[in-house]
């Protein structure tokens, strides 16, 4: 089997891989295409100690079970345990979870895995599969809406102008906040200004403690220090951001100024799935760059660079796109 495999050395493409063998409730899924994310990037630099098979963000179709042959797109946290206190109402936080292509289990970026069947949401056909592929981070943006209120024009400010910053804020605008985007790139935030959403160019930011919600999704540490000069008193700051380095900063400020610091990450499947088939939220132009898996390592290479957003692994050649890019 084909994949790009990830070791203490780095990644390599191998043609060699041992097929997946599916535990009981499981069923191995041929996977049509990948997406790269923050994520992927952070694991190739260290973050979890994962080595194996990357890839969490993907459309495969399944060998076997009830959904057989059909389109889905899998909830990465796993439990196959019979009796789990935890499980399925929380499985993203189940102790005995592992995580597609993140924690103790292979992901995506290979011709066939093995995944829990329970985990499967199928894909109506009017989702594209170039859309399918955003299912997993737009669920992830959702995710913010499930654990916060955002009452109507509540002054909302997303930090990063990438992939997670772009879906982020439009599920923000949708929900009645009133958005701004701060961000390095104006080329990048030109995507935002499309949408109607007001950017601010980070060298041209005058730092103001007005937003009652701050979202970061910078992917980098300076994250978190930034978010801190722009939240007010009571607010709230929202971390999308996971990376392999560590955090330097005064903490001081979070009890004084009675912040809540609210850590979020995957988020409601469905929800992003009826978005997507609604037309709710805009992905295809966040796609940049498509790779076939023989050269899935250049694409997270190419991920990595500036002026890239959603770079795709095209496993499948009669994958359906709607796009000519």
């Amino acid at each position: 089997m084909l994949g790009l495999v990830l070791t203490a050395e780095g990644l390599t493409v191998e043609r060699d891989l041992p097929e997946p063998q599916p535990l009981p409730r499981e069923v191995v899924l041929d996977i049509k295409l990948a997406g790269v994310c923050e994520t992927d990037l952070q694991l190739a630099r260290g973050y979890m100690g994962f080595e194996g098979i990357p890839g969490h963000e993907f459309v495969g179709i399944p060998q076997s079970g009830r959904l057989k042959g059909r389109r889905v797109a899998p909830d990465i946290n796993c439990c196959l345990a019979e009796d789990c206190e935890y499980c399925p109402e929380n499985r993203h936080h189940c102790p005995n979870r592992t995580v597609i292509g993140i924690l103790g289990r292979s992901g995506g970026f290979a011709e066939r895995v093995a995944v829990p069947e329970e985990n499967l949401f199928e894909i109506p056909d009017r989702i594209p599969d170039e859309q399918a592929v955003f299912i997993e981070p737009l669920a992830a943006a959702f995710e913010i809406l499930e654990q916060i209120e955002i009452p109507p024009k509540t002054p909302v400010t997303v930090l990063g102008d990438g992939r997670l910053g772009y879906l982020c804020a439009q599920v923000l605008a949708a929900a009645g906040g009133n958005v701004t985007v701060v961000g390095k790139h104006a080329g990048k935030l030109e995507r935002f200004r499309a949408r109607g959403l007001d950017t601010i160019v980070l060298d041209d930011l005058v730092p103001e403690r007005k937003a009652e919600v701050v979202v970061d999704c910078t992917g980098s540490e300076s994250g978190l220090e930034l978010a801190l000069k722009l939240v007010r008193p009571r607010g709230t700051i929202v971390m999308k951001t996971t990376v392999a380095g560590r955090y330097d900063l005064d903490m001081a400020q979070i009890v004084i100024d009675e912040l809540r610091l609210v850590g979020s990450r995957c988020g409601p499947f469905p929800r992003a799935i009826e978005a997507l088939a609604n037309q709710e939220i805009e992905v295809e132009s966040l796609i940049t760059a498509r790779f076939p898996l023989e050269q899935a390592d250049q694409a997270l290479e190419t991920a990595a660079e500036k002026g890239q957003h959603k770079v795709l692994i095209i496993m499948d050649s009669n994958t359906e796109s709607s796009s000519t890019r």
